[in-house]
């Protein structure tokens, strides 16, 4: 059977880009849990679904870019001046808070995602192959076990299961006791705070604007973009969003200890700082692949059928006048149950038997419109940020080729210069990495507002102090 347990490339169905999303279930809120560091509270459903309305964030983000918009026009007004409460040593002290809470926030987040991940996905070297590690990460809802998932039907407006036991449902709904999948295992409840800190965040535009510094278009696309896919993702349960809770948490635990540390004038080497800037811009590249990648994915799921097989027995025909007597009369003594005589029209005895055999279902990763709709906003809202990596990767790139030949050609000619350019090659593409990096960056934060450079000279490292944010 392992060479069933497969993967295959598919083509999504064209009416799962139905916009807006029809025939969605409504969010299941995360379940009960006893208070812990790792659960210090309860979600309350109310507020969980109350939240997920998509007037919160399309409100909140509108308010937002509208704010910026305006305080942009004030700071210009003035001569790009900093604010004098930017000035005050409470205003110091309150961003060296916000960059710890923070910083250990998101620390909290990554530590609780990674034990989710660790209880609910299946290694591919378990029995159940690739098909069953897929199903681990595109089924968030059921039992463990390939097969075993709960998913919505768009079409019914109902949640369905291949389990041969029906699964857990409560109320119509996928039980939220039953652990073993992404859900319940800590994605509805992190990526639910999650999803309301990106309203939080928006605390960093504040205080580059504190300082007097603009705040670009690109970062009030960037802030206001992540409320609308983050909401997008939990609101319509779609499987890929734990990839940006767990890893934008992790690498954002990393930059707001940073900013903390640079708060406190410790100098970070240089080799940190790109390292950081980086991963920043790896996260979207990478995450918005894999998220896309959902749409063409199906694995194969074996299902046990099982059918009831009627076998004539041979015996003598009754007339037909006394064949309604006799019928009730074997029915009565023998019955009609599996594995029993029964009678069959005619009065023939026929002896029932159960069937079981195992058939292989094909099923796509994504099934519903709502999850299809949240893939498609994250990968749309990371198109802007990849094209812009892109274009300073391919200009560095070229640049610096262009620069190392006419060194080459100065300094040799002949074997000697191909090995020369052979050995630039990593070189010259690690550094455009980097440069593509820090391009992005000053395209969406600004000039001054970019959060990581490598120039740490006095001036420009006072200048920017406090107002290094995050990508």
């Amino acid at each position: 059977m392992a060479d069933t347990l497969s993967l295959l490339a598919t083509m999504p169905e064209p009416a799962l880009f139905a916009f807006p999303p029809t025939g969605h279930a409504a969010p299941v809120p995360p379940p009960a849990e006893p208070n812990s560091i790792l659960h210090p509270f309860n979600i309350p459903d109310s507020w969980f679904t109350a939240a997920l309305d998509a007037k919160v964030p399309i409100t909140i983000a509108a308010t937002y870019a509208v704010t910026v918009k305006l305080l942009n026009y004030y700071n210009k007004s003035r001569g790009n001046k900093a604010w004098a409460v930017s000035k005050t040593s409470a205003f110091k002290v309150l961003v060296i808070l916000h960059n710890v809470f923070l910083a250990v926030y998101s620390a909290w987040t990554f530590v609780g995602m990674l034990g989710g991940m660790r209880r609910s996905i299946v290694s591919p070297m378990a029995s159940t192959g690739l098909a069953g590690t897929a199903d681990s990460f595109c089924r968030v809802f059921g039992a463990p076990g390939l097969g075993n998932s709960i998913y919505h039907d768009d079409t019914t407006g109902a949640w369905a299961t291949l389990a041969a036991g029906g699964g857990a449902f409560d109320n119509g709904m996928p039980s939220r006791a039953q652990g073993g999948r992404l859900w319940n295992e800590g994605l509805a409840y992190y990526g639910w705070i999650f999803y309301l800190s990106k309203f939080y965040e928006v605390i960093d535009t504040l205080i580059i604007l504190a300082k007097g510094k603009p705040s670009s278009t690109l970062q009030t696309y960037h802030h206001a973009g992540a409320m609308l896919c983050m909401w997008a993702g939990i609101r319509f349960m779609s499987s890929p969003i734990w990839v940006f809770v767990l890893v934008n948490s992790f690498i954002h635990s990393l930059m707001y200890t940073y900013y903390t540390v640079t708060a406190f004038h410790i100098k970070v080497p240089v080799a940190i700082k790109r390292s950081l800037t980086t991963m920043q811009i790896t996260q979207f590249l990478l995450g918005g692949s894999y998220t896309m990648l959902h749409s063409f994915v199906s694995y194969v799921v074996p299902m046990t059928v099982v059918n009831e097989v009627s076998v004539p027995v041979d015996a003598p025909s009754a007339p037909a006048t006394d064949a309604g007597a006799l019928d009730a009369i074997r029915n009565l003594v023998f019955g009609d149950a599996a594995g029993h005589a029964k009678t069959a029209p005619g009065g023939s005895i026929v002896e029932s038997t159960l069937n079981a055999q195992t058939v292989h279902v094909t099923q796509p990763c994504i099934m519903t419109t709502g999850e299809t709709f949240a893939i498609w906003l994250n990968v749309l809202y990371l198109a802007p940020l990849t094209y812009l990596f892109m274009s300073f990767f391919i200009a560095s790139y070229l640049k610096r080729s262009n620069a190392a030949q006419k060194t080459n050609k100065i300094n040799g000619k002949g074997s000697s210069l191909a090995s020369r350019r052979l050995s630039n090659e990593v070189t010259l593409a690690e550094k455009a990495g980097w440069d593509a990096a820090k391009g992005v960056q000053k395209e969406v934060y600004g000039a001054n507002g970019s959060a990581i450079s490598d120039d740490d000279s006095p001036k420009k490292g006072k200048a920017a102090k406090g107002s290094k944010r995050r990508a």
